[in-house]
């Protein structure tokens, strides 16, 4: 479903991203730790193609996004097959990135209408459905500073999951919520988990990562250092470098 090659990503002489190698099947959740600097939000922003890469290869659905060229240089689709790729997938920022001057159900309906190409009524019961999927449909008129963060944050979910991604990417959704609006958040994340629905989550939140997560990605200094279960990556038997992030808590 997606694929990330020996992926490397420097700032300037900073290497953020050494050489890393993942895999996304679909239907699977993967939540991704680490501590702050570590390449998490790097690694996601280069698999939207926010970011662009030094090296590698990623795949989305089997189809390059971008590769490695005889010289060394990342080569990178034309920009229409690019952006048709890149309709799989789908993006929820930390800081939720709506329009402040349009209304919840105008910040749902514009993306489908502009990029799906869908007609205004189309967008809309898709908006309103979505809207209702994530409790939020009596938020319709309302516009982005009346609403609490973890409000704002359900709003970027559905409109996310209005352009029907194949793959719903969180880039640490929860970090600037108090715990009980965290615990909205992770609501909705968790029912689209149940709906099997494939995954990638930058988090924090270690419970929500061993509890709903199908495998757990931990990265230190640009590189993924383990890979495996949740339950085991974050289990009992968690190993010394996962003791040294996150604490002894039986998580």
């Amino acid at each position: 479903m997606l694929q990330a090659i020996n992926v490397k990503k420097s700032f300037g002489e900073t290497g953020v991203l050494k050489g890393v190698s993942m895999r996304v099947s679909r239907g699977e959740v993967v939540a991704i730790i680490g501590r702050s600097g570590s390449g998490k939000s790097t690694l996601l922003r280069c698999m939207n193609n926010l970011e662009t890469i030094d090296s590698g290869e990623i795949r989305i659905g089997g189809e390059p996004l971008v590769t490695t060229g005889a010289d060394g240089k990342p080569v990178y689709k034309r920009d229409r097959e690019l952006r048709t790729l890149m309709l799989k997938m789908g993006m929820v920022f930390q800081d939720y990135n709506l329009f402040p001057h349009c209304s919840v159900l105008r910040n749902l309906v514009m993306p489908q209408t502009l990029v799906l190409r869908r007609s205004a009524e189309e967008a809309k019961s898709k908006a309103l459905s979505l809207l209702e999927k994530v409790g939020l449909l009596e938020k319709a008129n309302e516009y982005p500073c009346n609403l609490s963060g973890g409000q704002c944050q359900r709003v970027a979910i559905a409109r996310a999951l209005c352009m029907d991604p194949d793959i719903l990417c969180f880039d640490e959704p929860t970090s600037a919520l108090d715990p009980q609006l965290t615990h909205e958040v992770l609501s909705v994340i968790r029912a689209l988990a149940d709906e099997k629905r494939t995954m990638i989550v930058v988090t924090h939140e270690m419970n929500f990562a061993r509890d709903v997560a199908d495998r757990v990605i931990y990265m230190e200094n640009g590189l993924i250092v383990e890979d495996g279960p949740a339950r085991d990556v974050l289990g009992s038997s968690r190993s010394e470098a996962i003791r040294a992030f996150a604490g002894e808590a039986n998580y």
